[in-house]
């Protein structure tokens, strides 16, 4: 029978209501934007080398209070991920050509923020069991031009940083650390980011904690502190006052987070830890319900690492279940199961890396004796393409606050709909 027949099987589909949506602001958060607000100053900064150039009290506040939580020297506010993430890559010294090591299963302001600065991505496959960039398909793609390596910790789980590093350390290469979506979760008891050259974490409004939208940098590297700070700030301007001796890529830009979502940071930072408990839970019981499932397999947490749940993903063997996803999914979501995505991310296989061809022989629009031809076919990251295209299943688990009862009848729709895979066209 269909996935539509499916949820009528025995009268009535498993879930008939909407989940509550996630939402981690409160009463506390309220108050404090009040506080701002009638204090008159939204905003404090001077692009300029000013007194003010680092921003108003609760700027300065909330980034005191990040490299207090996650025990790093210098925290940057901005006013969104993709921002911090163009300020990293600039602030790397990275020159047109120079090449950073990137996973194709990420989102896409991972690699344009490379772009920005006229230097080139080069797409790593993944591991199949982590999602995370693998160390030996870095390995492959290491040449004299590379620069750098871009880890993702995507889901919210760690990257394998261990062997990462020691890559970097043998190829005097940077690492910088996209943890957008793993905030607080820790890899051998140190948080995600803070043993990377750079770091950092995505406040945007579908993250476990956020201020509508922004972003936070750690580093433990004063210099690169200051240089992200200039980028963050018309660089330009202020260099001079500065004494700053190497101005490459010092073009700045308003990235710059204003007092109210400051504010709203410092209270929302305070609730992370339970947040992510709250999340960890949930996973837990999904895992438990889930797991004698044949044909799926549910999350894989690697020794001495902790995952904090952006999403919770499995992944399907469909030799064996002899459906397909997008079958399999109709009739999840047939039985009222909200929040599932199919597939990721193959961000190697956009228009603007599959057509670059258009911009000129040597693939992008500057002289092609800063770059070498860089292989975008499809082919080149076969795990995260098969992941992408068949066998991936994620449940996105910042988008419900859901109870036992509603955690308990997304597992019945799962065993539901697997104990009818034979009637499933």
């Amino acid at each position: 029978m269909s996935s539509k027949e499916l949820a009528i099987n025995g009268g009535k589909k498993t879930i008939n209501h909407q989940f509550k949506k996630y939402n981690p602001i409160g009463k506390e958060e309220l108050q404090a934007a009040k506080h701002v607000v009638e204090s008159g100053v939204l905003s404090k900064f001077i692009g300029a080398n000013d007194k003010d150039f680092l921003g108003g009290p609760k700027v300065k506040e909330f980034e005191n209070d990040c490299c207090k939580y996650f025990g790093v020297k210098h925290a940057i506010t901005v006013n969104s991920w993709t921002s911090g993430l163009i300020a990293a890559v600039g602030s790397l010294d990275i020159n047109p050509g120079d090449e950073i090591i990137v996973p194709t299963w990420t989102m896409c302001a991972s690699a344009t923020a490379i772009l920005h600065w006229n230097a080139i991505p080069v797409f790593a496959d993944i591991d199949e069991d982590t999602f995370n960039i693998d160390p030996k398909s870095v390995i492959k793609n290491i040449s004299s031009k590379t620069k750098a390596i871009m880890t993702v910790d995507i889901f919210g789980q760690s990257a394998d940083m261990k062997k990462l590093i020691s890559i970097a350390k043998n190829n005097n290469l940077k690492i910088i650390s996209d943890s957008a979506q793993a905030p607080g979760a820790k890899y051998e008891n140190k948080f995600t980011s803070t043993t990377s050259d750079i770091g950092g974490f995505s406040l945007n409004y579908h993250k476990h904690i956020h201020t509508g939208e922004g972003g936070v940098l750690v580093t433990n590297d004063s210099y690169l502190a200051k240089r992200m700070q200039l980028i963050r700030n018309h660089a330009e301007a202020a260099v001079e006052g500065m004494n700053i001796s190497n101005i490459a890529n010092m073009i700045g830009y308003n990235f710059r987070l204003g007092e109210i979502e400051c504010s709203i940071g410092i209270e929302q930072l305070k609730k992370l830890k339970k947040l992510i408990s709250s999340r960890q839970a949930i996973a837990e019981k999904l895992s438990n319900g889930l797991c004698d499932l044949d044909g799926l397999k549910v999350p894989l947490v690697k020794q001495d690492l902790s995952h904090v749940y952006y999403v919770f993903p499995i992944k399907l063997d469909i030799g064996l279940l002899k459906k397909s996803r997008k079958s399999i999914v109709q009739a999840l979501r047939a039985e009222g199961v909200q929040g599932l995505m199919e597939g990721y991310a193959n961000i190697h296989l956009l228009p603007m890396y599959q057509k670059k061809i258009a911009y000129g022989s040597n693939g992008f629009p500057w002289n092609a004796e800063f770059t070498r031809n860089i292989d975008y076919s499809k082919g080149i990251c076969p795990v995260a393409e098969k992941l992408h295209d068949e066998t991936f299943l994620g449940y996105e688990m910042c988008l419900h606050e859901l109870d036992d009862k509603e955690i308990q009848l997304i597992i019945q729709a799962f065993k539901k709909v697997w104990k009818n895979l034979d009637k499933i066209k």
